[in-house]
Formats: C-alpha cells, structure tokens, sequence
C-alpha cells in the first residue's frame, strides 16, 4: 500500500506521457473499476459501505466539449424528484468504490450525486498500483479539459427531469478539493462547494512549470468565486501546509469572501475522510461530513 503524503503533487517527469493509445473506453457496462484504488487501499481498512436500498444508481455518460463521451457515475433518490444536484470530483484514483459510496451517501440525503470520470480519455487509474503511472494520467487532466468535464456535466443535469432547477453543489477531495474551488470561480451555476484537502497554492520549492500546470491555484481566485467555499483540511497534511491554508484565509479576506472559510482539524492528517485508507481518521471525517450536509441543505434546498 502507497502512503500518500501529496494532494496531487506532480514532478515534472510525472508530466511526460508515454506513447500511449488515449481515449479508448470499452463499454459503458464494464466501465467502472468495482473495488477500491488498489494503490491507497489499507489493508486494515473497514471502507463504509452505503447501500442502495431507495435510490436509483446508474452509469451514464455524456459528451464533453472535446466529443468524448464522459462517463459518470449518479445516485439519487428513487421517485420523480426533482432533487438538488451535487457533483463530486474524485481524487487522483477516479471514480472506484469509495467516490461510488460518497455519491450513495449524498443520495440518501435527498440529493442527486453525479461524479465524472475526468481521467479515463488516458486510463482509469483505480485498478493500478503504479503510481508514477498514475500521477502521469492525472497531470493530462489539465484545467481546460476539467472544466469542460464540469460544464458538460451541468448540461446534462440541466436536462434531467429528476434534477432541481436551480444552483448546484459541488465537493471534492484532494485532487478533486482544489477543483472546488476553480469550479466555484468558474460557473455562476454553483450554488456552495465544500473542498476537502484541495492544494491552494504551489509548493515552497515548486519549478515554474510546477507552477504553471497547476493554475490557477485557489489562492489566485478569491476574488472570483462566484458561491460559497467550505475547505476542510487537516492539520497534520505533509502536502498541504499550514502557511498555504493561512494564505488562503487571507485571499479570501482580501476579497471580501466572507461566506467562505476554511477549518482546519490539529490532528487530521491528508486524506481523512478517505476510509478504505490507512490516514482515515473517523472522527474528523465524520464532523466534515454533517458540516458538508449542512452547506448544502442551505443552500440547495430552500
């Protein structure tokens, strides 16, 4: 099992593909990987499993801006609806049994979770345990592309006869935490994001093509968001530190963002919410989650 210290880190090497076939997606049955990340997966760990007893889960899929046909992963209610729509963004393992479980959870308070796979034009990165490979798939995922992911996904959600008019909610976890906050820059269509150990700005000792590949960092667009940003981060993340979250606070005081705020847990380490992972810590993670729930009910559902 790989101990992950970094949020998404990449080299520079990370960054330079191999020669590789892209975009082939073999059929929307065996999409998915069923099982959890095979590269973060805790031998120890005990994974919350939420069933489906009540709602009604699917693989769909949609076309991006670039023609490819995005695949995603939804849970809602069963009935008609409409229900408030949130979209989670994965980690850098994509969509495997654990962001399945997030959207089932979402599901089962009343909203309609729709999670895309931004990785698999390259590969799906959950079934491997190469992790140099697997930085590799996630570094061609640049910005442009994300968004174009998220702008789709609003579209199709748009059209859904179950899914609520109105603002859209957004969540994300490492990875999937910094995409939160471009997002909530991004689409007058998001109504809150909650973020979840999301890299804010570059590392200390970052190369400016580090740099460069990773903007706009969060940091570069308080001024911008257009909804509400919760940010829960830990304290104890080697990837994520202190002095960059502090930052962060002071961005979005700058700008005057006093809906958004960040709360950081002293003991919490990178990835606590993750529970098929050794650095799940229960009680943080279960604290994130009502606050979570209690951002979006205020949002999404008056």
């Amino acid at each position: 099992m790989t101990t992950l210290i970094r949020p998404e880190g990449q080299t520079a090497d990370d960054l330079k593909l191999s020669r590789r076939a892209v975009g082939a997606v073999g059929a929307l049955g065996g999409l998915f990987f069923s099982g959890y990340a095979v590269a973060a997966l805790a031998r120890e760990a005990k994974p919350i499993t939420t069933d489906a007893v009540g709602l009604e889960t699917a693989e769909v899929a949609y076309p991006a801006p670039d023609g490819f046909q995005l695949p995603a992963y939804v849970a809602r209610p069963a009935g008609d609806g409409p229900f408030p729509v949130v979209i989670v963004v994965s980690e850098i393992f994509g969509v495997h049994d654990y962001i399945k479980d997030v959207c089932r959870r979402l599901a089962k308070q009343g909203y309609a979770a729709i999670a895309p796979a931004f990785f698999v034009r390259v590969e799906d990165p959950a079934p491997l345990s190469d992790m140099g490979r697997i930085m590799q798939i996630v570094g061609a995922a640049n910005y442009e592309q994300v968004m174009g992911d998220l702008s789709a996904t609003l579209e199709w959600a748009s059209q859904q006869l179950w899914a609520r008019d109105g603002k859209v909610g957004i969540t994300g976890f490492c990875w999937g935490g910094k995409v939160v906050w471009q997002a909530a820059a991004r689409f007058a269509a998001i109504g809150a994001g909650v973020a979840w150990y999301g890299r804010l700005a570059p590392a200390a000792d970052a190369t400016p093509a580090q740099v460069s590949s990773g903007q706009p960092w969060p940091v570069d667009l308080a001024d911008d968001l257009k909804a509400p940003v919760l940010g829960l981060y830990g304290g104890q993340d080697q990837g994520i530190p202190l002095a960059s979250v502090e930052r962060m606070r002071q961005a979005l005081a700058r700008a005057g963002q006093t809906q958004s705020r960040i709360d950081v847990y002293p003991d919490a380490p990178h990835g606590f919410h993750a529970d098929y992972r050794a650095s799940y810590a229960e009680a943080e993670a279960k604290d994130g989650w009502a606050k979570l729930l209690a951002v979006f009910d205020k949002a999404l559902k008056n």
